[in-house]
């Protein structure tokens, strides 16, 4: 299943035919910084900020990387907010199958392969799933092939009443973890693609699993486990989620590498028993 797809979700960025002003103070605003603040990150004056926001006064493009960097703006954003300013972007969107990529592409195979038996994948934006390792491939047997053909969707194969949603014991809790993390990620990049994404799945029934009369062992957890039955055993896993350092491409900038810790010594022995 370890297969990388052709190129990143092109996540829509904010208009910018009105000018850096109004994308600017959005994101100030979103951010909760006054123009003063920003003005002290950025070396700059609280009146230069309002010159700016107004349209009175044009940025220099290290400007607009500075205002975007001190507003932690994503990469794809501090794009549209050059443009917005009469400049090219700065940051290239290279397809992940561009023979430049080819480094990461292995670099990236290597990291969930050798993760194995664990499960461990790479998706990107929106969670389209990049690439897998046959541990994710465990978890999916039995979800209905039409929920498999490409492009594969994490969330849609999580939270999707015949995917995996009636297999999660704690589908609830599993469920509010997830859309909270999609909320954050909207906060952040005010993609339309990824809100229909969340309007999507939030709209699937949550899974009321009938009480087995059996109480399970309490296990410490330390974070929020995802609770998976598959072939008649509880599998329980800790998500832990990566992104690269200081991107310098709109492609790397959006992906994520999501590994599954097991979460009690029962789940890591299965794992290990299955000839991944």
């Amino acid at each position: 299943m370890s297969n990388v797809a052709a190129g990143p979700a092109r996540l829509p960025s904010a208009s910018f035919d009105k000018g850096i002003g109004p994308l600017l103070r959005g994101w100030r605003e979103q951010r909760r910084v006054s123009q003063l603040e920003l003005a002290l990150r950025a070396d700059s004056s609280a009146r230069h900020i309002s010159f700016i926001e107004t349209g009175r006064s044009r940025p220099s493009e290290e400007m607009v990387l500075r205002l975007a960097e001190h507003l932690d703006v994503p990469v794809r954003e501090r794009n549209a907010l050059l443009l917005a300013a009469g400049y090219a972007p700065h940051y290239p969107e290279t397809p992940l199958d561009d023979p430049s990529m080819a480094a990461l592409r292995e670099g990236m195979e290597r990291l969930i392969q050798g993760y194995e038996p664990y499960p461990a994948l790479v998706v990107d934006a929106t969670y389209t799933v990049l690439a897998a390792n046959r541990g994710i491939a465990l978890l999916l047997e039995g979800v209905p092939e039409r929920l498999l053909v490409p492009p594969l969707n994490a969330m849609r194969l999580t939270l999707h009443p015949a995917g995996l949603a009636p297999r999660i014991r704690n589908h609830r809790e599993w469920r509010d973890h997830l859309l909270a993390q999609m909320d954050r990620q909207i906060a952040l990049h005010r993609s339309d693609a990824l809100r229909a994404l969340y309007e999507e799945v939030a709209a699937y029934p949550v899974a009321d699993r009938p009480d087995s009369g059996e109480p399970a062992e309490p296990v410490p957890y330390f974070a929020l486990p995802m609770q998976i039955e598959h072939d008649g055993r509880l599998l329980s896993f800790i998500s832990s989620i990566s992104t690269f350092n200081t991107p310098m491409d709109v492609t790397v900038a959006e992906l994520a590498i999501e590994t599954f810790l097991p979460a009690d010594p029962a789940t890591a022995k299965y794992l290990q028993t299955q000839g991944i």
